[in-house]
């Protein structure tokens, strides 16, 4: 595992890093991604980043020009027409089209371009409409559109033949599997589907076949040769008329765009923040002249159109394709901006690029492949060229993986995710909008996709592991700027969190060896002085709170203790994880005056609220983490004072202390064993009864600490107990307590029964 960076050089030193380019990466990202430090961005499938002196040439750009909208004759006007006809052949000189064959269509980015695709091209009923099933659900989506006109859509398998380096055009390197064919038009007659296939149709029809050049899910690179044997109809498809071929370059074209003089595709389209970071917002539809020719566009608008008259039906459309197919007024000054990404990339080149990137990410996968369990059991299952009976499939500079337990269970994807976040490693999880690649990697029928749905996954969701199955993956992606260290920060990761040799106790924690001292639980007595260190009580949910002596219970537990709760303005609930200055606002309950005192260091007023006042009047239902509960709201100044008291955090590298209160307990036990309340199912304070719910699952709140009215953000203490403190993805620590009122018929707090500091602890594991 331990492998010196001069060791990776020996092996990938003549791809990595740009030896011939003006600047090294590592010049480079210390130089253009200072922001980057003590960190490794892994998700350049997602976006990849841009660079300082590519935005300082943006800013220098158009504080130094005027450009106005291009619909026009003025000088700024035609400044801007000038940009966006020299973006449109930049753009089409990084995909190697002629001008004289191509079109470059802006669009808001690749889906954009999918969507008109979809909406403006001459579907019939003869028509079909073919895409792999490893495609983008933007790509899916086009569907819509070809089954609303009656034709059939079909998703296939695409199997490349094992000489496939050795590639001659032969159709015999491809095997086609056809999944169920989709109709949807009532009209359709049922003699043109015959046994699961289509029968011939005659007519000049025309049709789409589409494929990613690069899967977004595994990284799996499809062999653009597609495009010709496709066009020429050296690959049967069973549907007669003219075949059209779409890429999806979205993922692929940041490392390899098609060259479409190589393999000239009708219609290619890419976002160009993938490419180089900024802007966002911005993407293009590369379009062959002939197939321009056949979209046809319904709706027009400003700068679509020669002439058109109000109020009779009459309308003229411009001849340039560009114009009639980009609705109103192209996004001229992202248009304007993408010089200066374009420039980082030819300084570079993309086969250097692509040379770059694929070295870390072999180097990456290989040692992925090696990681074992004591057991030998295999730690990481990586989809794509692992699942392929193909050698030396081409793969890109992504690794989509799930992780196993010794035991063969999975880690879930999320528990990778949250953990990764508290190493500075930014990646991604979930099936990345590619369903049906998710669903053939991960063996997922169609009984188990809706069976998961009616369980209630959906996209973005916490449920990443159903009935023993992962419902979606962890995947990392390198992009121009990343590094060694980056792959290496990567391993490491892996390594300390996911391969540590585990020993089992009777509470069910997984412990790293290296790093615990270790405590024999089997071996614990009962102490006879474990006792109510201290009492904290939180009235508003995330502010501070406050100690006392003494304290009486309720039927809910600690009387007025989070009773309080703040709601954002878009009836978002307000925690410190999404607002961390709510940790500087202090509180206090005065009993005997019935008032809750509230104060901030942002606010020379302290706020005053009545116990006993009655807020019936202004009662409504809010949603608090999906539930509904009737709630008691106050009026503008006690919202006012809320606003005006939340000021800004800061981040913090050094190490702080860490004391109970990080963790906003309730109470504070001390003279047991460390943990030892992970075994108790009861306990008794006083006479105060309660039983265990089990550990509490903390998150990255108590990573937040209170300095001299500023909330600084550290890792710590969270990841520390990351490493020893996980149980199926949880962060354990500490035990929440349910009070258990044991007199009968009572309903308001109980004469006499209050919580005290010093008293005795008697807890129970039975």
């Amino acid at each position: 595992m331990e492998v010196s960076k001069e060791e990776f050089l020996r092996q990938f030193g003549g791809d990595y890093g740009y030896p011939g380019a003006p600047k090294g990466v590592d010049e480079m990202r210390a130089a253009e991604f200072k922001r980057l430090e003590g960190m490794a961005y892994l998700d350049h499938a997602g976006a990849t980043l841009y660079s300082e002196a590519q935005m300082a040439d943006v800013l220098k750009d158009l504080a130094s020009n005027v450009y106005g909208n291009p619909h026009s004759q003025s000088d700024s006007s035609m400044a801007a027409s000038d940009l966006v006809t020299a973006a449109r052949h930049q753009v089409l000189k990084y995909f190697n089209a002629s001008p004289r064959e191509y079109k470059c269509i802006f669009t808001s980015g690749a889906t954009a371009a999918l969507k008109l695709v979809g909406e403006c091209f001459p579907w019939s009923r003869e028509s079909c409409y073919m895409y792999t099933m490893e495609n983008h659900n933007s790509v899916l989506g086009i569907r819509e559109y070809a089954l609303s006109k009656g034709a059939t859509v079909l998703a296939v398998d695409v199997e490349e033949g094992a000489d496939l380096a050795k590639d001659n055009g032969s159709y015999s390197l491809y095997k086609i599997s056809r999944r169920t064919n989709q109709r949807r038009s009532k009209d359709v007659l049922s003699h043109n589907c015959q046994n699961g296939s289509l029968s011939d149709i005659s007519g000049n029809n025309w049709n789409i076949f589409a494929f990613p050049s690069e899967c977004n899910f595994s990284g799996q690179k499809f062999s653009l040769s597609l495009v010709k044997l496709i066009k020429e109809g050296k690959i049967p498809l069973q549907q007669q008329g003219k075949w059209m071929v779409l890429i999806d370059a979205a993922k692929g074209c940041a490392t390899e765009p098609p060259n479409l003089t190589v393999y000239p595709a009708d219609f290619v389209v890419c976002s160009f923040y993938k490419i180089f970071g900024y802007p966002t917002g911005l993407g293009a539809l590369i379009v062959k002249n002939e197939a321009a020719n056949l979209l046809n566009k319904t709706y027009f608008s400003g700068g679509t159109v020669a002439a058109s008259i109000a109020d009779i039906d009459f309308v003229q459309k411009r001849k340039n394709i560009e114009q009639v197919l980009e609705d109103g007024t192209i996004s001229f000054l992202n248009i304007a901006s993408l010089r200066h990404g374009f420039k980082i990339i030819e300084m570079l080149t993309t086969s250097a690029i692509e040379r770059h990137t694929t070295s870390l990410a072999t180097y990456v996968r290989n040692k992925m492949l090696d990681l074992k369990h004591s057991n030998e059991i295999n730690v990481c299952t990586i989809y794509g060229q692992q699942y392929s009976k193909v050698e030396g499939l081409k793969m890109g500079p992504t690794i989509t993986f799930n992780l196993k337990r010794e035991d063969g269970s999975w880690f879930g994807y999320r528990e990778v995710e949250k953990l990764a976040s508290l190493f500075g490693i930014h990646l991604r999880t979930g099936c990345f909008c590619n369903p049906g690649a998710c669903a053939k990697y991960l063996g997922l029928s169609h009984s188990d996709l809706v069976s998961n749905f009616e369980a209630g996954h959906v996209c973005w969701d916490d449920n990443d592991i159903i009935n023993g199955k992962p419902t979606g993956a962890v995947r990392i992606s390198f992009g121009y700027m990343s590094t060694f260290e980056d792959a290496e920060k990567f391993l490491k990761f892996l390594q300390s969190s996911f391969v540590s040799l585990p020993v089992q106790f009777n509470n069910g924690y997984m412990l790293n060896l290296n790093s615990l001292n270790l405590i024999d639980n089997s071996s614990q007595k009962a102490v006879s002085d474990i006792h109510l260190k201290s009492i904290i009580i939180y009235p508003v949910k995330s502010c501070q709170g406050f100690s006392v002596k003494s304290w009486p219970l309720t039927t809910g537990g600690l009387m007025y203790d989070r009773e309080w709760l703040l709601q954002g303005s878009g009836g978002e609930i307000l925690t410190q994880k999404k607002v961390p200055e709510l940790g500087s606002i202090r509180t206090l309950i005065d009993l005997e005056l019935g008032k809750l005192f509230i104060e901030s260091p942002t606010r020379r007023d302290k706020l005053q609220l009545s116990l006993l006042e009655s807020l019936a009047d202004l009662s409504e239902e809010v949603d608090v983490f999906g539930q509904r509960y009737e709630v008691q709201s106050y009026d503008d100044r006690v919202n006012t004072w809320f606003s005006e008291a939340i000021g800004r955090k800061g981040d913090c590298k050094q190490k702080l202390p860490v004391d109970a209160m990080r963790f906003r307990p309730n109470l504070v036990i001390s003279g047991s064993s460390p943990y030892s309340e992970d075994n108790w199912k009861k306990l008794r304070i006083g006479e105060a009864c309660f039983t265990s719910m089990g550990g509490c699952n903390r998150c990255q709140m108590i990573n937040l600490h209170q300095d001299s009215g500023q909330v600084l953000k550290s890792k710590e203490p969270l990841a520390t107990l990351a490493s020893y403190r996980r149980k199926k993805g949880k962060i354990l620590f500490g035990i929440l307590l349910n009070y258990e009122d044991i007199m009968e018929g009572e309903n308001e707090t109980i004469a006499g029964r209050w919580l005290q500091v010093g008293q005795q602890v008697y807890p129970s594991t039975e």
